[in-house]
């Protein structure tokens, strides 16, 4: 596998508009890895990052800031000319992240990205984008202290002799008791936007949203999946895995209804439309053992 080194984090709206002209095609994916190093959080970022997601003010960054941090390294992959699928249009199917320990705000760290495991799915064609994060401040440690991986769907694209798995069953969805209502405003796309940088259009007002095939515009997976991940708080301590698979999206303006509660050795985590009985995402957080 080639490494190419990157001189910074690319910013995501070139990456999107690169990504909206260029043609999906081929059946590999390119057998390369990104690494951007020299990556510091902006404490600022950070701040309002927490205060949004209701993450507690702490100089450890946050899970799902960390997930900021390094997205724009895997999407930079999927703006390849050589990537087999368009990165617009990609649908988030899962996110799985194991944190071995807190990322501190001042550590400069190291961000690697690559893509494996094109396969084919009942819609279309899915790969998985790792990204890890390492600290340049300890090197003694070789472990990531991070890592993550995006499982993303491209509906329609099928690869050639590859037989598709059948539809799987899907048990009917039965709400659990609510512990809680949150409240999503019509700007909750572009208030996340603006402190995660994800400025995708399906975000960012009904009308942008109309053109992917949105009634109206959506709110970004990854800021549900965290808040559920700040609600469950300091209980999952500093070494943890979180899950989470994305079902149906929220739409902006609503009030999604949430279920948090202690499962075993961890936390489960379910967000629903209260008003249709329709699941939008679930997911777990579960302590690591201590090593």
């Amino acid at each position: 596998m080639t490494v190419v080194t990157l001189p910074a984090v690319p910013g995501l709206a070139g990456l999107y508009a690169r990504g909206a002209t260029r043609r999906a095609g081929g059946t590999a994916l390119p057998d390369v890895e990104y690494r951007v190093t020299g990556v510091r959080a902006d404490p600022d970022r950070v701040t309002a990052y927490q205060h949004l997601l209701g993450e507690p003010a702490a100089d450890q960054l946050p899970a799902g800031f960390v997930h900021v941090l390094a997205f724009p390294v895997a999407t930079a992959l999927m703006a390849r000319p050589d990537f087999p699928l368009r990165l617009l249009g990609m649908v988030h199917l899962a996110n799985r992240v194991t944190q071995r320990r807190a990322v501190q705000l001042g550590e400069t760290l190291e961000v690697r990205a690559r893509a494996v495991d094109l396969r084919a799915h009942h819609r279309g064609t899915q790969v998985d984008l790792v990204t890890t994060v390492h600290s340049v401040t300890d090197p003694g440690a070789a472990d990531p202290a991070w890592r993550g991986v995006s499982t993303y769907l491209a509906p329609g694209v099928h690869l050639p002799d590859a037989d598709a798995p059948p539809r799987p069953d899907r048990a009917d969805f039965h709400p659990p008791a609510p512990t809680g209502r949150w409240r999503y405003p019509t700007d909750r796309g572009r208030r996340y936007a603006a402190v995660s940088g994800d400025a995708n259009p399906i975000h960012l007002s009904a009308l942008s949203a109309k053109a992917f095939g949105f009634p109206r515009a959506i709110a970004h997976g990854m800021d549900t999946a965290a808040r559920a991940l700040a609600t469950v708080g300091s209980a999952r301590g500093e070494a943890f895995s979180w899950t989470v698979e994305f079902a149906a999206p929220v739409l902006l303006p609503s009030t999604p209804a949430v279920a948090i509660r202690r499962d075993g050795a961890g936390y489960g985590y379910t967000v629903w439309d209260a008003n249709r009985g329709k699941l939008h995402l679930h997911g777990r957080v579960d302590a690591l053992p201590s090593e």
